[in-house]
């Protein structure tokens, strides 16, 4: 009981203060504790207008929603393909087992090392744009999602399969009808971990989309943020705005997440 009501103030306690700073004004804001914590003289959404007003709100939302909605789609249908040709033959071929270690092996692979021969590379290639980003994403989530494919197949008793070869079903309309949709839990829970990390990733669009104008709702918000010092009241209010899309979206797919977490993290 202790943990749990630690762990809610860990994450109350940062919340208040961004719904709090976000509604005052600059001149609210003190340099002494209780002006920081106390509630706004008057709850006004004037930081919100001039929020989305820098930050170009709607054409930078429809970039990030772009970027993260593809990323998405092509992640779950391409991963999760790689993840069945994986898990049901590495246990019995060496070389699919060596492709799905290497594979695995990349998540211990930093951006920080890839960054500047990325952005060199995809500047050459005519990829400085939103599909280059979409492209290194769906790279960059394969080590993970695939783990996670492989490991949720572990539940998926071979006999469905088995039964389905003697009815006559090919491998490809055996996924694609029976266990496509079976993996629906592990489907939303790869969802919900990529369109975070897409959503909130600041550096990648930053190294790729440096110089152009097809800002994502994170390089936005670096607007609020100079040599001199940072507008928190509009940089919270801008936060908030960000929040909205993805948290709709974790709320539609919570159910199926638990589920498949638990039996993805299986060996």
């Amino acid at each position: 009981m202790i943990l749990l009501i630690l762990g809610l103030c860990t994450i109350a306690f940062p919340l208040y203060l961004t719904v709090v700073i976000a509604f005052k004004q600059p001149s609210e804001m003190t340099d002494t504790i209780s002006g920081i914590l106390s509630l706004p003289k008057t709850w006004s959404f004037d930081n919100f207008r001039e929020a989305m007003r820098v930050t170009n709100f709607w054409q930078s939302l429809g970039n990030s929603l772009l970027i993260s909605v593809v990323t998405v789609v092509l992640s779950v249908l391409i991963h999760s393909l790689m993840g069945y040709a994986l898990g049901r033959n590495k246990s019995s071929s060496k070389f699919y087992n060596f492709i799905y270690l290497f594979i695995v092996s990349g998540m211990f692979v930093p951006f920080a090392i890839l960054m500047m021969p990325l952005a060199k590379q995809t500047a050459e290639m005519g990829l400085a744009n939103w599909a280059g980003v979409i492209l290194l994403y769906v790279v960059f989530f394969m080590p993970m999602n695939i783990l996670l494919y492989s490991g949720y197949l572990v539940n998926i008793p071979m006999a469905l399969e088995e039964a389905a070869k003697v009815d006559g079903a090919s491998t490809w309309i055996t996924y694609w009808k029976i266990l496509f949709p079976i993996m629906k839990p592990m489907h939303a829970t790869v969802a919900v971990l990529t369109a975070l990390s897409v959503w909130n990733d600041v550096m990648t669009p930053l190294v790729i989309m440096a110089g152009s104008e097809q800002n994502t709702l994170p390089l936005a918000q670096l607007n609020f943020q100079s040599q001199f010092g940072t507008n928190y009241n509009l940089a919270f209010a801008s936060y908030l705005l960000s929040l909205i899309p993805i948290l709709i979206f974790y709320v539609i797919c919570q159910k199926q997440i638990l589920n498949g977490v638990v039996n993805g993290a299986v060996k």
